[in-house]
C-alpha cells in the first residue's frame, strides 16, 4: 500500500511517500513544496494543490495522511495551516483519495512511542524506520513521512484504506 503523508503549511508543506510492502516500510518520494512569502495567499495556495495533485498521478496512493491542526498561541498560523489542509483536501478528493487526520501526539507515539518526542527524535526513528542512510531533512518532510509511516503502520488501517478506495 502506498501513503502521502502531509505536514500542510502556507510556506512550507511537506509530503513523504511511503510503500509498506508486508512489514517492510519504504520512502518513495519526500520534500517540500515551498512557496514565496511576497505571494498571495491564494497563489500560494494554487502551488500547494497543484504540487500535491501531481504527487498523487505520480504515486498513486491509496490514502493521503494528514497531521491534524495544532491550535498554539498564533492564530493567523492556525488559519493558515488549515487552508493548506483544505487545498491538500481536495486534492485528494479530486482523485477519490481518502484522507486521514492524526494529531501530532498520534504521530509522534506512533513513530518514537511517545507523543512528547521532539522534532529530532522524529527526525531519526523517521530515517530508521524508513531505513534512510540518514535522517530526513528538513523536518517539514520528516515529519509528513512520520505522518505516512503512522497510517500505514495503525492497526486496521491497511484494511480500512484499501476497502475505502475500492468503494
Amino acid at each position: 500500500m502506498i501513503v502521502l503523508g502531509v505536514d500542510p503549511g502556507a510556506a512550507n508543506t511537506g509530503f513523504g511517500v511511503v510503500r509498506t510492502i508486508n512489514d517492510r516500510m519504504v520512502a518513495l518520494d519526500g520534500g517540500v513544496i515551498e512557496t514565496a512569502p511576497e505571494l498571495p495567499a491564494s497563489e500560494r495556495l494554487a502551488r500547494i494543490h497543484e504540487s500535491l495533485a501531481q504527487l498523487i498521478d505520480w504515486h498513486e496512493p491509496k490514502a493521503v495522511a494528514l497531521e491534524d491542526l495544532f491550535f498554539g498561541r498564533n492564530v493567523g498560523s492556525a488559519l493558515s495551516v488549515g487552508q493548506a489542509r483544505g487545498v491538500a483536501m481536495l486534492a485528494a478528493a479530486q482523485s477519490s483519495v481518502p484522507c486521514f487526520d492524526y494529531t501530532p501526539q498520534a504521530v509522534k507515539k506512533a513513530v518514537c512511542g511517545s507523543g512528547s518526542a521532539d522534532k529530532g527524535q522524529v527526525q531519526r526513528m523517521v530515517g530508521s524506520l524508513l531505513g534512510l542512510p540518514d535522517p530526513p531533512a528538513p523536518d517539514h518532510a520528516a515529519d509528513a513521512f512520520a505522518v505516512a509511516i503512522c497510517h500505514a503502520g495503525t492497526p486496521g488501517v491497511r484494511e480500512r484504506s484499501v476497502a475505502e478506495r475500492a468503494a
